[in-house]
């Protein structure tokens, strides 16, 4: 099956980098960011009107899901002609600043041990949950053939679109769990 092998080879690699790397801060950040920045685009969809943006939503899921306290609101207030990207970029700025300053905090080998650890396993309990997600698939995908589809080619679409949102979830969950995980030291404990 060579969807399932072109995905096992994607998993594998990026296993493979995490396992062969003592530092993952600047893929951590890069997962933390675009984390944020998916947050961002659910409450502010580029197409829509500032005032159609759910800003005080974004406020609340910035501090539920990552720990952060932003007021998005109170930036558009300020300078209302602000456009999407940029305010985009600044929510996504403060909440990686916020997540440096904790780095700071905890200590940066430490964090580069949670931070591997946490990817690691967020990895792992995805992936298992994407293989029973791809078998589920693969007993059902020859009913599109009574469709009158080509099952070949909805089993790849569908097969790519559950790798893509894997990886999305992988992304934020890693960010979510390090963004709120607290780490004490021998002495706090």
């Amino acid at each position: 099956d060579d969807v399932a092998n072109d995905q096992r080879k994607v998993i594998y690699q990026q296993r493979t980098e995490i396992l062969g790397s003592e530092d993952l801060g600047d893929a951590v950040r890069g997962m933390f960011a675009d984390a944020v920045g998916g947050a961002f685009d659910a409450h502010a969809p580029q197409q829509g009107m500032p005032q159609d943006w759910d800003l005080v939503g974004l406020a609340e899921a910035l501090q539920r899901d990552f720990g952060v306290t932003l007021q998005p609101a109170d930036w558009l207030a300020e300078q209302p002609e602000i456009e999407h990207a940029a305010l985009r970029e600044r929510v996504v700025q403060a909440a990686v600043a916020a997540y440096a300053t904790k780095v700071e905090r905890v200590g940066a080998p430490v964090m580069r041990h949670v931070e591997r650890d946490v990817v690691l396993r967020t990895l792992d309990q995805h992936w298992r949950d994407h293989l029973a997600a791809m078998d589920y698939l693969r007993q059902g995908i020859h009913l599109r053939g009574y469709a009158q589809k080509d099952y070949r080619y909805e089993y790849k679409r569908e097969a790519f679109e559950l790798f893509t949102a894997m990886l999305e979830r992988v992304k934020f969950d890693a960010a979510s769990v390090l963004a709120r995980i607290e780490v004490r030291t021998q002495e706090q404990v």
